[in-house]
C-alpha cells in the first residue's frame, strides 16, 4: 500500500497549531500562519491552503467550535496559505521572508475577517469596525511576526525538510510492513 512520504510531517505541523493554541497565551496569538508557510513553502500553494484548512477546521471540531465564523477562517487562511506557497516558492528559509509574508497576510486577513465581516455580518459602521480593528491587529502582528521568526525556520528545518520523519521510514522504523 503506497502512502503519502509528508503525511506525518503534516500530522506535527498540525500537533504544533493544535499545541500553541490550547497553551495559554496572550489575546491574538495565532500560530496557523507560522506553521502553514514552511508547508506552503515546500510543497506549494495547494499544501499551503490544504494545511490551513485542516488546522482550523481540526481545532474547531476538537474544541467544539465548529460553526459559521470557521468557514469564513478557514477560507480566508487557506487563501493565503496558497497565496504563501507562490510568494515562498523559490526563497531561502529565512526569517525576513516569514516575517515579511506573515506582516502582509496578517493584515489581509485582519482586514477579511475584522473589517469585512464586521461590517458585512455584524452590520458595524465601518469606522467602528476600522477602529475597533487596531488593537486586534497590532496584537496578531506581533504574534505572527514572533511566530514567524521562531516556529517558521524552525518547522521548515527539523520537520519539513527531516527525510529521517517521511511516512515510509518512520513506519518501516517501527516494524509496520507493506507501506512504501
Amino acid at each position: 500500500m503506497k502512502t503519502p512520504q509528508n503525511t506525518i510531517k503534516y500530522f506535527i505541523g498540525l500537533l504544533v497549531v493544535l499545541g500553541l493554541r490550547l497553551a495559554p497565551h496572550p489575546p491574538n496569538v495565532e500560530p496557523i500562519m507560522s506553521s502553514m508557510m514552511p508547508f506552503s513553502k515546500k510543497w506549494g500553494w495547494l499544501s499551503g491552503l490544504i494545511f490551513c484548512l485542516l488546522a482550523v477546521f481540526g481545532f474547531d471540531l476538537i474544541t467544539g467550535t465548529l460553526g459559521q465564523w470557521s468557514l469564513i477562517t478557514a477560507t480566508t487562511y487557506g487563501v493565503l496559505g496558497a497565496l504563501a506557497g507562490i510568494y515562498l516558492k523559490n526563497k531561502p528559509n529565512k526569517v525576513r521572508y516569514y516575517v515579511g509574508y506573515a506582516i502582509v497576510a496578517t493584515l489581509i486577513y485582519d482586514a477579511v475577517t475584522g473589517i469585512g465581516m464586521g461590517v458585512l455580518m455584524f452590520k458595524m459602521p465601518f469606522m467602528l469596525a476600522l477602529t475597533g480593528q487596531i488593537p486586534f491587529t497590532l496584537y496578531h502582528l506581533a504574534g505572527n511576526i514572533a511566530l514567524s521568526a521562531v516556529v517558521s525556520p524552525v518547522l521548515y528545518r527539523w520537520v519539513v525538510e527531516n527525510r529521517e520523519l517521511e511516512t515510509a521510514k518512520l513506519l518501516a522504523r517501527a516494524g509496520v510492513r507493506g507501506w512504501n
